[in-house]
């Protein structure tokens, strides 16, 4: 309880989240980040290119939660040494349930935030897409227009996450010594084991599928309308590039736009069944000068092997692996 009060003190002089935009016109990136007092970091930059398409100017009166939130974090940093000198379960069970309720409402309103922002749009802007919204992600990676917006905690949001997981273990411990007390090997309660699972399960992150008419080629900016050439990248940070065939991804590999250590995963569309994304490691490759992507790329990849050959000689193709395409 000590440790994680100490770690709201920090909370209150770190950013606790941040929203990061790269574009081929800002190379180096635009970002945002979210102190407990207010915005900072790019922020007069963003707001011109706000203008742009009709968002509001982001201003820190605007926003009444950079008035109450040190309060609200102060009062919490209290609250758990209180209960650390106090020594009571009760008392613990009434500040990690006040704490959780206090970080999803913060969530909430985080969201109702950004969808404010991304959607009650000036209909006099200079640049305006009917049915366009520019909302950005709560956490991971969005495409809008040709700026790739990333929203993940910051360095305090981290700290916020691990005083919760903290409390909720002191919160397991001294339930499991209570029920020890009476009886020997008793399971996990359900809804702490059901909230462990949600947490974790909120953290995985994976491919996206492309959908046709709607996302873009990341290298060549055309939009996708035939997926069974396509391709994708993976980043460790859960970031998503999408590509309409296999050449523009070696193209953007070759680049080193993206360093090898940042990716992930590669996936490739499967040309047959469903057109699912499959790991390259695990794919099967033909090329040949009769095959035509969007791009002139002449390659495809396969779930299983017996459906590229049943192709191969119709196609006039070769088998190939991904190590000597991508040398």
């Amino acid at each position: 309880m000590v440790i994680a009060a100490i770690g709201l003190v920090v909370v209150l002089f770190t950013p606790i989240w941040r929203i990061e935009l790269d574009a081929p016109q800002y190379p180096e990136g635009l970002r945002l980040t979210i102190h407990a007092n207010g915005l900072q970091g790019n922020v007069d930059i963003i707001n011109g290119l706000n203008h742009y398409i009709g968002m509001k100017t982001l201003n820190n009166a605007d926003f009444f939660e950079f008035t109450v939130l040190p309060y609200c974090i102060i009062f919490f940093a209290a609250a758990f040494l209180l209960v650390a000198v106090i020594n009571r379960r009760r008392w613990l069970n009434i500040l990690v349930i006040l704490f959780v309720t206090f970080g999803i409402v913060a969530m909430i309103d985080f969201w109702r935030w950004e969808y404010d922002y991304g959607h009650n749009l000036n209909p006099n802007a200079a640049i305006v897409v009917p049915g366009m919204a520019y909302q950005p992600p709560l956490i991971g990676f969005k495409q809008l227009l040709n700026f790739g917006a990333y929203s993940i905690p910051d360095t305090g949001g981290w700290i916020f996450i691990g005083v919760g997981v903290i409390s909720i273990i002191c919160l397991v411990l001294e339930w499991r010594k209570n029920r020890l007390a009476k009886k020997k090997n008793l399971p996990v309660h359900p809804a702490i084991l059901l909230f462990s699972l949600l947490l974790m399960n909120s953290c995985n992150t994976g491919p996206h599928a492309i959908v046709p008419g709607k996302d873009n080629c990341y290298l060549c900016k055309m939009t996708i309308t035939d997926p069974k050439y396509g391709a994708e990248i993976l980043t460790k940070k859960g970031k998503v590039y999408k590509f309409d065939d296999v050449h523009c991804l070696l193209s953007f590999l070759q680049s080193k736009t993206l360093e090898d250590t940042q990716v992930k995963d590669i996936y490739l569309v499967d040309y047959t069944g469903t057109h699912s994304l499959i790991k390259v490691d695990e794919s099967y490759l033909l090329q040949g000068d009769e095959i035509r992507g969007p791009m002139n790329g002449n390659i495809i990849a396969f779930k299983d092997k017996d459906s590229m050959k049943n192709l191969a000689s119709q196609l006039k193709a070769v088998a190939i692996s991904w190590q000597q395409l991508n040398k």
